[in-house]
């Protein structure tokens, strides 16, 4: 079995990426979406690069992940990608790469309880922004 804590930040992003969007698209269907347009459209208020920097940088100020996670944070965020950022400024794309790189590794080393738990608060975190009027 391979050790996922030596896997570039990129490769954990690129899990990373797939596993919070299923968590989202559960989240929008369980809530009684079902028109593909719609889903879409509320799938990018949490996924989209902007939402995503946005909640990092806030996990990062109240302390909510570990000395661990802030390293896979950082690598996935440090790490030089091969294609450019889509609608977005750099630094909000690179933040979200980190994003992805924690949410990669917690799938990958298995902390199911742990992703799960830190999903939750960013659907949450979203949630209160939207209804708040704005993001």
């Amino acid at each position: 079995m391979r050790d996922h804590r030596q896997l570039n930040g990129l490769a954990l992003a690129y899990v990373g990426d797939a596993i919070y969007e299923i968590y989202i698209r559960e989240h929008l269907v369980n809530q009684g979406q079902a028109r593909p347009s719609q889903l879409h459209r509320l799938a990018t208020h949490y996924v989209s690069a902007k939402a995503q920097a946005m909640l990092i940088q806030k996990m990062l100020d109240e302390k909510l992940l570990t000395p661990e996670e802030e390293d896979f944070y950082r690598r996935g965020r440090n790490s030089k990608s091969q294609t450019s950022a889509k609608n977005t400024e750099i630094k909000l794309y690179r933040m979200s790469t980190g994003f992805e790189a924690v949410m990669g590794f917690l799938h990958l080393t298995k902390q199911t309880e742990r992703l799960a738990n830190l999903i939750t608060w960013c659907i949450e975190q979203i949630d209160l922004a939207e209804n708040k009027g704005g993001k």
